[in-house]
């Protein structure tokens, strides 16, 4: 009986144990965490942390979620799953100054207004065609509201960034300035060729609607004083007191985005009264310890564009590219969603080889690229010259990167003395995104203009746009928003599996196109001989034929046999593999842990019966 009552005593007290130990561990070490994955997926990285630890006031997110509508929709579940787990990590990590909101817009209720009211937009991917939202929205104390419209799955790479991004807008919701350093027509005005009025350039509308934009033209004296981002567009003889200002702005810690080119194409009047190449200057590179080849042009015969020439044959100019995905950085935030990026003589961005700077490429040219004299290029008129001498060429050259670290001032004293208190001769925190072509800004390279009812409509068949707001956009944070990289996904591909899958089809695919060329011509030679016709039309086969027939018609079955035969050889290995698991996870590792706990049991036993005989013998 005593013993009964003891066991019964013994598991009230674990129980009682397991609730505390639960509750010590959802209250008290909640907010410690261990992340064991190789990304660290399940934990913010340090820029994130301080654009939380910068809040001045708190912000709320409002998580919508359609979690009733999407029964069954398994990847899309385990997907907001995880974004809500990361959105727990801020609200965790921002010391109450981040609020977090649940909501399940079910259809025809508040929360479906409400969602629509933030301007979220829903997905009709329900079961009955409902829609389905999955979004964000946030708010601060003043009422702005900015937005996630969805949350795509195959962008969750910069998951932690766009959210990031949102928290800093409400903390820093006023619209910034963009000093637009150019003498290019970006603000349209009247053609000097033609006399014609011209609208202002694509990327200066799209910006335009963003931004406050201050053009600052080369004899401008200075940088307007709430600039929070530069943006030089072919820059050319620059006033000392412009340098000067855009010197400093760097100096300060300022964020810079350069168009410089070798030979800049969209200026006709300056092609005209220019024998050479139409060049950009920025001395300030050098003195920032970055190398930009200005004096010659990258040709790539693998990207390069089909242009007509005068006779109306195509021919390819490699000078004028079109850089496909394959040359974009897929990491970096700027270029990881774009498709192509057109552009027309590009210079070269040479390897950063100063302590304390580091060079990122966003853009790079294809393995088929070699370099040419811009001045030479400048006056080439037939395409067909470029390709002399071309061929053989393996290198690939940089024409687009982010340069981070510490410069020097291209000033070693401010020429006034009144603004000596300002002056920073370094700085450790230089920020510049620098392309070596500015051609990339005109339209013709990637917009199409039509007419519509007296309107016209520019319809783009490039990214350039999406390059520049992405760089624009991207300068304007934080330092902390800045250093946000992408992050690693939650799905870990199996690399085991893709290796047999690699190795499979290696094996199996030549076996399969001989099958595949054996099918054909046994069809073909069944079809002539059943094509055959006799008089008055009908089908009349001879003994011989018929027998031919069957013989053919027999290897059909065959091949066709065979072939599926080859295909489920492909998967074979697979499942191997698969069942080779599901007896390590099913079997194994259960017949592991029960093989330990019974070793524990019998160690335990052994050594309470040595303490009780011990005792009755003493």
């Amino acid at each position: 009986m005593k013993k009964k009552w003891l066991s019964v005593l013994s598991l009230g007290l674990l129980a009682v144990l397991f609730v505390l130990l639960v509750f010590i561990n959802n209250q008290l070490l909640s907010k410690y965490r261990i992340d064991l994955t190789e990304d660290k997926v399940f934990s913010l990285s340090e820029g994130t942390r301080n654009v939380l630890t910068s809040l001045d006031e708190p912000v709320t997110l409002y998580f919508f979620y359609s979690d009733s509508a999407t029964t069954g929709m398994t990847k899309m579940r385990n997907y907001a799953a995880r974004v809500e787990s990361l959105l727990r990590e801020y609200a965790q990590a921002s010391g109450g100054k981040v609020q977090l909101q649940i909501v399940d817009p079910v259809p025809f209720s508040e929360n479906e207004d409400k969602a629509s009211q933030f301007g979220l937009t829903g997905a009709a991917l329900g079961n009955a065609g409902e829609q389905i939202y999955f979004g964000l929205a946030g708010t601060n104390l003043l009422d702005d509201q900015f937005t996630i419209p969805f949350f795509d799955p195959k962008n969750e790479q910069f998951l932690e960034y766009e959210i990031s991004k949102l928290i800093y807008r409400l903390s820093n919701p006023d619209t910034l300035t963009l000093a637009l350093v150019t003498d290019l027509p970006v603000a349209g005005g009247q053609d000097p060729l033609t006399g014609r009025y011209t609208g202002p350039m694509v990327f200066y509308q799209q910006l335009a609607q963003l931004y406050n934009i201050r053009i600052v033209n080369s004899t401008a004296d200075g940088l307007p004083e709430d600039t929070d981002v530069v943006l030089l567009a072919h820059p050319q003889a620059l006033s000392d007191g412009l340098l000067y200002a855009i010197d400093q702005f760097a100096m300060h810690n300022g964020r810079i985005l350069a168009f410089i080119d070798p030979h800049y194409e969209g200026n006709a009047l300056s092609s005209l009264q220019q024998v050479g190449a139409n060049a950009s200057s920025f001395p300030l590179l050098k003195a920032w310890g970055i190398k930009a080849d200005l004096t010659n042009i990258v040709l790539d015969a693998q990207l390069a564009f089909d242009l007509r020439n005068e006779n109306g044959a195509i021919v390819k100019h490699f000078g004028i590219l079109g850089l496909t995905a394959a040359q974009l950085d897929r990491n970096d935030v700027i270029t990881a969603n774009l498709d192509s990026v057109n552009g027309a003589s590009f210079g070269a961005l040479e390897t950063v080889k100063k302590a304390g700077m580091s060079m990122h490429t966003l853009i790079r040219s294809s393995v088929n690229s070699g370099l040419t004299n811009a001045d030479n290029y400048a006056q080439t008129l037939n395409p067909v010259a470029l390709h002399r001498g071309f061929g053989g060429n393996t290198e690939t050259y940089t024409v687009a990167a982010r340069y981070r670290g510490k410069a020097r001032s291209y000033f070693s004293a401010p020429k006034d003395p009144a603004k000596a208190a300002t002056y920073e001769g370094q700085t450790d925190n230089l920020n510049l995104v620098l392309v070596a072509d500015a051609d990339m800004l005109s339209d013709r390279y990637w917009v199409q203009q039509t007419a519509f009812f007296g309107d016209t409509v520019f319809t783009p068949f490039a990214n350039n746009g999406d390059f520049i707001v992405n760089a624009i956009e991207n300068l304007t944070g934080s330092d902390a928003l800045i250093s946000i990289r992408s992050r690693g996904t939650y799905v870990r591909p199996f690399e085991r599996v893709k290796a047999l899958e690699t190795a499979a089809e290696g094996k199996y695919r030549e076996q399969e196109e001989q099958l595949q060329e054996e099918l054909i011509q046994t069809e073909q030679k069944l079809r002539e001989l059943q094509g055959q016709q006799g008089q008055g039309g009908t089908i009349v086969f001879t003994g011989q034929q018929q027998e031919a027939i069957d013989k053919y018609i027999a290897r059909r079955v065959e091949i066709r046999r065979e072939l599926r035969e080859v295909r489920y050889q492909l998967d074979r290995e697979i499942d191997r593999l698969g069942d080779k698991l599901k007896i390590v996870n099913i079997a194994l590792a259960p017949a592991v842990l029960t093989g330990l706990l019974w070793l524990l049991a019998f160690i335990f036993k052994r050594r309470a019966g040595k303490a009780y005989r011990t005792e009755t013998q003493s």
